[in-house]
């Protein structure tokens, strides 16, 4: 596939399952939200702070991640936020997202849950009515943060729990496995959520075994790891066990040294159900349509594969089957 085909890869329907909302807060946005809420930026215009992403680990983006989030205050900027990304979305062809949600990152620091979730749903709905993406949305709960803030956050989401299809966990891998999280999890599971958690990007292929027999997850968001361990390589392929891959994030956060180093079509030609998706698109490089492009001019991604990706995306979302079937059925026409 060449440049030529990138219009190929825009039409196919695509489904995005691993999208922190606080990770499309592009700096142009950052300047304006901050101007409009009195905030004063320690950046002196939008180049300077864009080139300022440059991450030497994980850690390194998280502590620019969280000081941008601090610009997010009011109803309005939630909802400004949400609907930027699915503009991107509507231009990228795509037709569903799960995107996640940082809600200790913001009541941290006296935001109430209300104001999040007034801000990001109202722009979920008017995404369905006005650009027809249908969407689920996901809590998170930061690892680095106690099991006791979760169980918090879990409580205070309550009043707003019919908005909700799962709950996960990302942050900081290093020094705080899924095991952390059991008990939080299980009260997830008696509510009768879906459960999503970040394993195995920095975190070893153990974090990943955790985080589905401890925690319980019916996605593994990251899990490029898994290749360390054998067995669990079959169980993801013989359970279809979704994983949803960053590959422009894994570039640059240095899971791998570059692009063609990265082993997402080794997996997806082994059979597991693995999904492309962009993470943190603002501070990455490039939102959905763009990871498709990378994968396929690194890895020499065709035509049958991308169709495939996509597939996995929408089979291992959290859309009902009659929700689905139209897209699939979509997908079976252009292959």
């Amino acid at each position: 596939m060449s440049d030529a085909d990138t219009g190929f890869l825009r039409t196919l329907p695509k489904a995005e399952l691993h999208l922190h909302l606080e990770g499309t807060l592009e700096p142009e946005l950052m300047f304006q939200l901050a101007e409009r809420n009195g905030l004063e930026l320690p950046y002196s215009d939008v180049d300077a702070l864009r080139s300022a992403y440059e991450f030497g680990n994980l850690q390194d983006f998280l502590d620019l991640y969280y000081q941008g989030a601090g610009v997010l205050q009011t109803e309005q900027d939630f909802y400004d936020l949400t609907w930027a990304y699915l503009e991107r979305c509507a231009a990228d062809g795509v037709v569903h997202v799960e995107p996640f949600f940082d809600p200790q990152t913001h009541t941290a620091r006296s935001i109430p849950m209300s104001t999040q979730f007034k801000g990001i749903t109202r722009a979920l709905n008017d995404g369905q009515e006005k650009l027809g993406i249908s969407s689920r949305l996901i809590l998170c709960f930061l690892r680095h943060l106690s099991e006791e803030d979760a169980f918090t956050t879990l409580q205070q989401a309550m009043p707003w729990r019919k908005h909700l299809v799962a709950v996960g966990l990302d942050s900081g891998e290093k020094g705080n496995p899924p095991e952390k999280f059991q008990r939080v999890f299980d009260e997830v599971h008696r509510l009768g959520l879906g459960i999503v958690a970040h394993a195995g990007e920095e975190g070893p292929a153990d974090y990943i075994w955790q985080a589905l027999n401890l925690l319980k997850v019916q996605r593994v968001d990251h899990g490029v790891r898994c290749v360390e361990d054998p067995a669990l390589v079959q169980k993801l392929i013989d359970e279809q066990i979704p994983l949803t891959v960053c590959p422009l994030s894994n570039t640059r956060l240095k899971v791998f040294g570059d692009m063609a180093e990265h082993n997402i079509m080794q997996l997806l030609e082994q059979g597991m159900c693995v999904t492309i998706n962009s993470d943190d698109p603002a501070y990455f490089g490039g939102y959905l349509l763009q990871n498709y492009i990378a994968v396929r001019d690194a890895l020499g991604m065709t035509e049958a594969q991308a169709i495939q990706l996509a597939r996995n995306s929408i089979n291992a979302s959290f859309l009902s089957e009659a929700e689905k079937a139209p897209h699939l059925e979509a997908l079976e026409q252009l292959a």
